[in-house]
């Protein structure tokens, strides 16, 4: 992995001293809310045992985020290969950093290296439906709705209303 330089971020491959910061994220249940339904409980909790991301700094496809600025730490993103040709991207960003196109900017430089540097043919994201931040941010970077899928979590809020997919193929990228 490199670093990726965006206008107002770095993104590094995360190492074992963000551990604190992906903790943190994870604690704060505006941030978790369409993930987990809240904050997660890290007593009761093994990173192994959910449906969404937890890293710890040691994973090969999570990059951290920080402000080039003053290097403040805004998130992480990931770009997840599930074969050769097709990988998954996803991004965690803290509660402050919302809101200025800070997500968009991260995610459309790493979609860049996974087509142009991995080689990808097509990239994909998820999010819930009602989850109108996280769909905006794959619309702005060129992504298109491809599906719905049925889902409902007890537990979760809006997962009645299902599970947005997004793509975007390399041609379709190299379209714009």
């Amino acid at each position: 992995m490199v670093v990726l330089q965006t206008t107002k971020l770095a993104l590094g491959p995360c190492r074992p001293s963000d551990r604190a910061d992906f903790i943190d994220l994870e604690r704060d249940s505006e941030v978790m809310h369409f993930l987990n339904g809240g904050a997660v409980d890290h007593e009761s909790t093994d990173p192994n045992d959910v449906t969404f991301l937890m890293p710890r700094g040691t994973e090969p496809y999570v990059w951290t985020a920080r402000r080039t600025v003053d290097d403040d730490f805004v998130g992480w993103f990931c770009l997840f290969p599930e074969s050769e040709a097709l990988a998954e991207i996803g991004y965690r960003l803290r509660r402050k950093f919302w809101g200025q196109g800070l997500a968009t900017e991260g995610a459309a430089a790493l979609v860049g290296w996974g087509f142009e540097t991995a080689g990808y043919d097509r990239i994909v994201a998820c999010t819930m439906s009602v989850n109108g931040g996280s769909r905006r941010v794959m619309e702005k970077i060129g992504m298109r709705h491809a599906r719905t899928v049925s889902v409902d979590v007890a537990h979760l809020p809006g997962s009645e209303h299902g599970e947005a997919w997004y793509e975007l193929t390399r041609s379709a990228w190299t379209a714009r």
